[in-house]
């Protein structure tokens, strides 16, 4: 008799391994502002590390409705696939040790790529970008940079779209020639409440590829459109208008966003 014919292990995709996969805590992310977990997660022989997000450890916020910052960060993770620009970690929404919440892939970002640097003079270098002037020291102002880089660029106008509210310098995690971009419990506000660190191109006209990105969005958002569906269970109906909206405006302008004086333009502390 000959032996059985052996089957090879059925592949598992990300996003199953972190909707399905058996979540393990393995410790807390204490600087974090709110209930922050990294946890393994194990499926059908498949194992990966991720952030878990618990809904019931958020702090409250004055301008967010309560419990519902695990929903915004899954919303800009669509948002991110829908771009084709894959800025954002996996991210799904489900129950866990601790209750629903956020489980995001986990990223381990890259040592010694720099993104953002503080440096003495009035203009940047050649490959930097300005953000403005910040105190270092007792009298002793330095200026703040960020890299000319398309990835940067890229999540700038992501950010634009989901409105993102707390962009800072931790929340980049660069990853071999990828750039992710972390944190988006802040984002889908009605108002504008754009904060970042990426004002580089504040006011350029936009790259034909963001806005090629952008009529896709647009497509997407509409009625009928897929992106929409998705959206639609997870921010408030004004949110998504207000999203649709933001896509229009940066296409009739044709630019990346100028900071509008009406909130803090730069995150603090802004790493």
């Amino acid at each position: 008799m000959s032996a059985p014919e052996r089957i090879p292990p059925r592949s598992v995709t990300t996003a199953e391994l972190l909707t399905v996969g058996e979540l393990t805590v393995r410790g807390q992310i204490r600087d974090a502002s709110n209930a922050v977990l990294h946890c393994s997660v194990a499926h059908d022989g498949q194992e990966a590390l991720c952030v878990y997000k618990p809904v019931r450890g958020e702090r409250p916020l004055w301008d967010f409705p309560d419990g519902t910052l695990a929903q915004r960060e899954v919303a800009a993770y669509e948002v991110s696939e829908a771009t084709g620009w894959d800025l954002v970690p996996p991210t799904v929404l489900r129950d866990g040790p601790f209750g629903e919440g956020m489980v995001q892939l986990w990223i381990e970002g890259a040592p010694g790529a720099e993104l953002l640097a503080l440096v003495d003079g009035e203009e940047p270098e050649p490959g930097w970008k300005a953000i403005g002037f910040a105190e270092v020291d007792e009298g002793r102002t330095a200026l703040l940079v960020h890299a000319d880089d398309e990835r940067l660029r890229r999540l700038a106008v992501l950010d634009a779209v989901i409105n993102n509210a707390d962009r800072k310098g931790g929340h980049l995690l660069p990853a071999g020639d990828r750039l992710y971009g972390i944190d988006h419990g802040v984002t889908f506000n009605v108002d504008n409440k754009l904060r970042t660190l990426l004002w580089g191109w504040a006011g350029e006209p936009l790259t034909g590829e963001a806005v090629d990105v952008l009529k896709g969005l647009k497509e997407a958002l509409g009625a009928e459109g897929a992106l929409a569906a998705r959206l639609a269970v997870l921010i408030t109906p004004a949110e998504l208008d207000a999203t649709r909206a933001r896509v229009d405006d940066l296409l009739a302008t044709g630019k990346h966003p100028e900071p509008s004086g009406e909130w803090p333009a730069i995150p603090w502390p802004p790493v």
